[in-house]
């Protein structure tokens, strides 16, 4: 498929066997010519996060407290990993520079970047490639948002020198060379613009799952993976609550259209889910779905007045009111004589009342009702546009468990259908709509 790169996350090097996986898989493909690691991760449920101690130890020194035992565990991690692998490099070297950085007084965002660093040391002696600080090719602009076409500049300069590199994960430089990280999670993001900077044919993101799966397997167990899924219909189940890769992470490759692959390092034969460009699927109507995701805990304020639609900024007086109060809406189902907008329990609460008053000054409704404890669930798929019955077959999954519906809603793209029930049969439901379409 071309050239490859593999962003590999803290599972998959939480320990030397993992390091050697990431090497045989690495070694086994010659397109894989430039990786991104993250820190190590867990071990067990009980281990710290090396980005936690490292964070630890910046607090110690601000608050003038020795760091030097919660250095000592994050130190002895990379030893190990050092000495089993049997690198050549010296890791007590590097240990000591970020220690005394950190007892300097370095920056937190410098402190947290060095679990990537340290990682990425050992992982690129490890494999005999070059290293390739994220510091000298990744960038921020003057308001610390990242400098994307900078980036790619520096990236493809960098990467068209050499046949293969480490470049670490979940930090780049500011406008003036000190180090900045990106948020939580980081690593993904990087990997998005390294691969978009090596214009990749692939970009692999190994985890410690086989690709993404249908439904949450904690609702629906047993859950299938996803083969295939667009853009579109990974940013729907994400926002529905799916734990996918979020479209903010790998803006950089969906904007390039280099396709996503996401494997997992302890099953490396297993195919993963690949992400795709919306054109790499065109016209794929199949009567299938792609995934279903769902959410708890929203209210629907629901409006009714006679000849609504002849009221001109009707709407607009609705959904000032909700932004005077600094809340956002989720969806807003309509019909001739009613709307209905839907709200996060967590944006509203404490100001439904409020609402609620301003909302009978502002547009004087003849009913006004309130649904509270509502789930939303969303069933996603390219496959379903154009298909008959495609909602019926939703709808009457439901009917058959017993599920009240009570508030429905499809964008225009007809790749997804919106359902509302009481969060009481948010997982009946969820289980329901899987049933009649995968079994």
């Amino acid at each position: 498929m071309g050239l490859k790169v593999c962003k590999f996350g803290g599972t998959s090097l939480a320990d030397s066997a993992q390091f050697r996986k990431v090497r045989a898989i690495l070694e086994s493909d010659p397109e894989r010519r430039f990786v991104v690691p993250s820190a190590p991760g867990k071990r067990t449920k009980d281990d710290p996060k090396i980005t936690d101690l490292l964070y630890l130890c910046q607090t110690h020194v601000t608050q003038k407290v020795p760091f030097d035992e919660v250095f000592r565990l994050l130190a002895e991690r990379y030893e190990q990993i050092a000495c089993e692998l049997g690198v050549k490099l010296d890791i007590r070297k590097p240990l000591a520079e970020v220690k005394k950085a950190i007892a300097d007084g370095a920056t937190a965002d410098y402190v947290a970047s060095r679990g990537e660093y340290l990682s990425g040391l050992i992982l690129a002696d490890f494999l005999g490639w070059p290293f390739i600080d994220a510091a000298e090719v990744i960038f921020f602009s003057r308001q610390g948002t990242l400098d994307l076409d900078r980036s790619l500049a520096a990236l493809h300069a960098r990467l068209g020198k050499t046949p293969q590199a480490v470049v670490p994960g979940f930090y780049g430089s500011t406008h003036d060379g000190k180090v900045k990280t990106f948020s939580r999670g980081g690593s993904d993001i990087s990997g998005a613009i390294v691969a978009a900077g090596a214009k990749a044919d692939v970009y692999e993101n190994w985890t410690d799952v086989s690709g993404l799966l249908m439904a949450d397997p904690r609702v629906v167990p047993g859950a299938k993976s996803i083969g295939k899924v667009t853009y579109r219909e990974l940013r729907e189940l994400a926002y529905m609550g799916a734990t996918v890769l979020h479209d903010e992470a790998i803006f950089p490759v969906r904007r390039a259209a280099i396709p996503v692959n996401v494997r997992n390092t302890n099953a490396p034969d297993h195919s993963g889910t690949l992400i795709l460009p919306e054109e790499h699927v065109r016209n794929d109507a199949t009567g299938t779905i792609t995934g279903i995701a769902g959410r708890k805990d929203f209210t629907v304020i629901a409006l009714e007045k006679a000849m609504m639609n002849a009221e001109i900024g009707f709407g607009r007086k609705l959904l000032g009111v909700l932004e005077s109060h600094g809340v956002s809406f989720e969806h807003c189902p309509s019909g001739i004589d009613t709307m209905s907008v839907v709200v996060a329990d967590a944006a509203i609460n404490g100001k439904l009342d409020a609402v609620l008053d301003d909302i009978r000054r502002e547009c004087q409704p003849d009913d006004l009702d309130v649904y509270p404890q509502m789930a939303l669930i969303a069933t996603v798929g390219r496959g379903m546009a154009y298909i008959p019955g495609m909602a019926a077959r939703v709808f009457g999954a439901l009917a058959q468990a017993g599920v009240n519906i009570r508030m429905i809603d499809q964008g225009s793209s007809e790749i997804n259908i919106i359902v509302g029930v009481q969060n009481s049969d948010f997982e009946k439901a969820m289980r329901a709509i899987y049933g009649a379409f995968v079994g």
